[in-house]
């Protein structure tokens, strides 16, 4: 027998046994297995290699055994209400009590009343709210951000947090190793931790080559977590910048919502902090955890939402798309980036189907072609079932929102698509009231008024080789 004939079936059968893989891979639509099936089939040798580092959603053997001993070692969290084995649900109508067992079944965190909010007007007010609040600090501050970058804003927080921890307050600041690279390789993170600052990395990348073989290199934490001594917490899709956004300026400014809280909903943002920060850092703060807050009297109801490939698999689209089917009257939605999977675009096509004002606004201008390339694949399909569809050219849209029928609303980091629903590490959090989702509403009214609304007929002017370049990218998104 020849070599070339060896190398061929040798090929043939790491093809077989990769296919096999694939095939009892668990958690896996069948659009996606036989989707990497063909990859691996048509494209010798990369296509086993791209399975192989790209193809399963692994964060490596260790970290996943650290973050359950880390989880079994936390309290189990206790509502304020919770004085029965089968509490009410604090001030939420009979209609929607199930989304927040749908949210309790994700994060195992009841809904907690009692609770303040505001809107934040502005990407830099939101830098600035966080800034007096780090500044009146006494006892801890809690930082996750998937970007902190060393510019105008993020050095603000910077020299805060030296403040904080010049005058004792116990600081603790992380950041996720991709996309805050720039500030953990800066002089800025080191004077942080001379200063007192603890800091830690989220998901580490070290030697690439390595990581590529014990986990899959593009799982992140895209978590956006602020927790100002147990009872302040923010929670929306900013990160630690500046709208202008240096590293990808021509789609500036980045058009954010952010929403500031303060309450018991404070308690469970701190649970996702120090399960995070233990996981990656040796430092046992479940003491932390059995603390109570304090709740105000006619305050809101809300529940975090944390989700992430170590969660639940489909535990956010699952959160979506039961929203969606909630809806009554109408259902607005923001997000920069749409990669739906089927049920989530079969709930928003069958939402407008049953007379339901569905709108959905998008950036105009993507900072990812692959990802506008794949949302606009299914624009004609939307379009078709009564969605009403909106670009907005005041700069990237970022807000990553969701209201129906003046009364509940979901913000936080994820967006809806592919990377967020099994890739990446996220929070959000749902609410009940009709004056704070009035709030967010006039805000998407807003995005709303500098939106370009896109039609059937702009569908049809598009050309033949538009169309095939985002039908053939969509393709991949079960791959991804």
């Amino acid at each position: 027998m020849s070599i070339t004939s060896i190398v061929v079936e040798t090929h043939i059968l790491i093809e077989i046994l990769v296919i096999i893989r694939v095939i009892l891979r668990p958690h896996r639509e069948p659009t996606s297995r036989l989707a990497w099936i063909v990859v691996i089939a048509t494209v010798p040798v990369a296509g086993i290699l791209a399975y192989l580092l790209l193809g399963e959603v692994n964060i490596g053997r260790r970290r996943v055994a650290r973050m359950q001993r880390v989880l079994a070692r936390l309290p189990r969290y206790k509502a304020p209400h919770d004085e029965c084995d089968h509490p009410s649900l604090p001030q939420v109508p009979e209609r929607y009590t199930h989304l927040f067992r749908v949210g309790k079944s994700i994060s195992t965190f009841e809904a907690a009343g009692g609770n303040q909010a505001r809107l934040l007007p502005d990407s830099n007010a939101v830098i600035d709210e966080m800034v007096r609040d780090i500044d009146a600090a006494r006892k801890h501050v809690h930082l996750l951000f998937y970007i902190w970058l060393p510019d105008n804003n993020g050095c603000k927080v910077v020299e805060a947090l030296k403040r904080a921890a010049a005058r004792g307050v116990k600081c603790r600041a992380m950041a996720d190793g991709l996309g805050s690279r720039l500030m953990i390789r800066s002089a800025h993170w080191r004077e942080m931790s001379q200063a007192g600052v603890d800091v830690a990395i989220a998901l580490p990348i070290g030697n690439p080559l390595k990581r590529m073989l014990i986990g899959r290199i593009d799982l992140r934490n895209h978590r956006k977590i602020v927790v100002i001594d147990g009872h302040i917490t923010y929670c929306g899709s900013q990160n630690c910048s500046d709208a202008e956004f240096r590293i990808k300026a021509k789609f500036a400014p980045w058009v954010d919502a952010v929403v500031r809280f303060e309450g018991p909903i404070a308690h469970q943002n701190q649970y996702l902090f120090i399960s995070d920060w233990m996981t990656y850092f040796d430092e046992d703060l479940t003491d932390l955890l059995e603390n109570t807050v304090p709740s105000f009297e006619h305050g809101l109801p809300a529940q975090v939402i944390g989700t992430g490939p170590t969660v639940r698999n489909s535990a956010m689209p699952e959160m979506f798309t039961a929203l969606i089917h909630t809806a009554r009257k109408e259902l607005v939605i923001t997000t920069p980036y749409y990669v739906p999977n089927e049920p989530l675009q079969e709930a928003l096509c069958a939402t407008a189907y049953r007379g339901v004002d569905t709108r959905i606004i998008f950036p105009a201008h993507n900072d990812s072609r692959f990802v506008a390339a794949a949302s606009r694949s299914y624009y004609r399909e939307l379009l078709e079932a009564g969605v009403k569809i909106y670009e907005y050219s005041g700069g990237l849209l970022h807000a990553k929102t969701l209201t129906f029928d003046g009364d509940i609303t979901l913000i936080g980091s994820a967006n809806m698509d592919r990377r967020s629903f099994d890739l990446n590490y996220e929070n959000n959090i749902l609410y009940y009231d009709p004056k704070m989702t009035a709030a967010v509403r006039e805000r998407q009214e807003q995005y709303l008024a500098a939106a370009t609304e896109v039609t059937l007929e702009d569908i049809d002017g598009w050309s033949m080789t538009r169309r095939f370049w985002n039908n053939s990218v969509a393709m991949l998104g079960p791959v991804l």
